[in-house]
C-alpha cells in the first residue's frame, strides 16, 4: 500500500509503498477514503510526542472495513466506519466507565501506531472504538469528528456545559476552533472569535460567530470584556500557545470557565497561566482530549438532522503528494477550515 513515510523527526516526508498491515485479534483493518490533516500531526513530525521511527501520521480517518480480526463481534467487512483519534483498551476501569478519552493503555494512530496517511489502517480494540459512519454522512465530514470536532463538541457540551445566552470566546479559527465555532452557535450561545489571519475570522463570521476580534498585539481580553458587558462566561484555547492560553483566562468573567484544546509543548512541559485571577474570580480550568465512541450518537443525531454540519468546514481535498508537502508548514501556515487527504489519490 502507499502511505506517507517519516524517517526522521522534522524532515522531509516521502510517500512509498509499504506492507499493508493485517487485523489483530479484537482489531481491524479499514481502507482509508479520508483522512485529516491536522495540527496535532505537525506535532508529531517535530517530535513533540514520542514516536517510533519509520511512522506514518494521520490520526482523524473515515473508510471501509476490508479485514475483520479474530473476537470482532460488532464488526464485517463493508462497513462504513470512523474512530476517535484516542482508542481505549475496552477492559480498564475509565474504558467500562465509558470514557476511554483518558484510558491508560490507549492507542492512538499516526502517534502510538501507524496512522492514517496511508490506504489501510489498523484499529484495535473495535469493538470499543469503532463508530458506525450514518447513511447520510460522507466520508469526509465522518473523518472531520476523530479528533478537531469531537474534542471541540465534548468541550462545550460535555466539559464547559454551555447553556444558551452564554457567551463564549475562541481563540484560534482553525479546524477545531471553527468546529467549536459551529457548535457553540448551535447550542445557542454567542459567540467571539479571535485569530490573527482576516480570512479564518471570515469563515468564523459565516458560521454564526457574532464578534471577529483580530490577534494583532492590542488587548484582546479587554476588548472581549468590553463586549460582553465583564467577560465570557466560557473561553476555549483551540490553538496551543502560551499567549493564547491567557488571552482566553483572562478574557473570563468570574467564575466562567477555560477548556484547553490546543496543546500546549514547552521544554520542561509547563505552562505559565495567570492563577491569581484563577483563585481570586474563581475560574474552572478544564481540559479536553476527545470523546470516547460511546458519546457519538448524540453528535450524530445532530449531524444527521443538520443542525450540525461538519462538511461545511472542509475547504479542500488533496492527495498524500500535497499533503506531505503541507504538512511541515503547519505551525505557521494553517488554513482556514479543514483540509482532508483521499489516500487513494496520488
Amino acid at each position: 500500500m502507499r502511505a506517507m513515510i517519516m524517517d526522521a523527526l522534522a524532515a522531509p516526508l516521502e510517500v512509498r509503498d509499504v506492507e499493508a498491515p493485517t487485523a489483530p485479534d479484537g482489531g481491524i483493518v479499514v481502507e482509508v477514503h479520508a483522512t485529516g490533516l491536522c495540527k496535532s500531526d505537525w506535532h508529531a513530525w517535530v517530535g513533540h510526542d514520542d514516536v517510533s521511527l519509520p511512522h506514518v501520521p494521520g490520526h482523524e480517518l473515515a473508510g471501509v472495513i476490508v479485514e475483520v480480526g479474530a473476537g470482532v463481534r460488532r464488526w464485517s467487512v463493508g462497513d462504513r466506519v470512523t474512530v476517535p483519534f484516542v482508542m481505549g483498551c475496552g477492559a480498564c476501569e475509565w474504558c467500562l466507565a465509558g470514557d476511554a478519552q483518558v484510558c491508560p493503555d490507549q492507542q492512538q494512530p499516526g502517534f502510538t501506531q501507524w496512522g492514517s496517511f496511508a490506504e489501510r489502517v489498523v484499529l484495535r480494540a473495535a469493538d470499543t472504538n469503532v463508530v458506525r459512519i450514518p447513511d447520510g454522512v460522507s466520508y469526509e465530514a465522518a473523518a472531520a469528528l476523530g479528533c478537531r470536532f469531537a474534542t471541540a463538541y465534548r468541550a462545550l457540551t460535555g466539559r464547559a456545559r454551555v447553556q444558551a445566552g452564554e457567551w463564549v470566546t475562541v481563540v484560534g479559527a482553525g479546524g477545531v476552533g471553527l468546529s467549536a465555532v459551529m457548535i457553540g452557535v448551535a447550542l445557542g450561545a454567542r459567540v467571539i472569535v479571535v485569530d490573527r489571519t482576516p480570512a479564518a475570522l471570515e469563515a468564523a463570521a459565516r458560521l454564526g460567530a457574532e464578534h471577529n476580534l483580530l490577534a494583532d498585539g492590542s488587548d484582546i481580553a479587554a476588548a472581549v470584556h468590553e463586549i460582553t458587558g465583564g467577560g465570557s462566561h466560557v473561553a476555549v484555547d483551540a490553538v496551543g500557545s502560551a499567549q493564547t492560553s491567557r488571552d482566553a483566562v483572562l478574557s473570563l468573567r468570574r467564575r466562567g470557565r477555560h477548556v484547553q484544546i490546543g496543546l500546549l509543548p514547552t521544554a520542561d512541559g509547563m505552562t505559565s497561566m495567570p492563577m491569581a485571577r484563577v483563585i481570586a474570580w474563581e475560574l474552572d480550568l478544564l481540559g479536553s482530549h476527545g470523546m470516547a465512541a460511546v458519546d457519538y450518537p448524540e453528535m450524530l443525531s445532530l449531524i444527521e438532522s443538520g443542525a450540525l454540519r461538519p462538511h461545511d468546514l472542509i475547504e479542500r481535498v488533496i492527495g498524500l503528494s500535497e499533503a506531505a508537502t503541507l504538512l511541515p508548514g503547519m505551525d505557521t501556515a494553517s488554513p482556514a477550515g479543514m483540509t482532508m487527504i483521499d489516500p487513494r489519490r496520488d
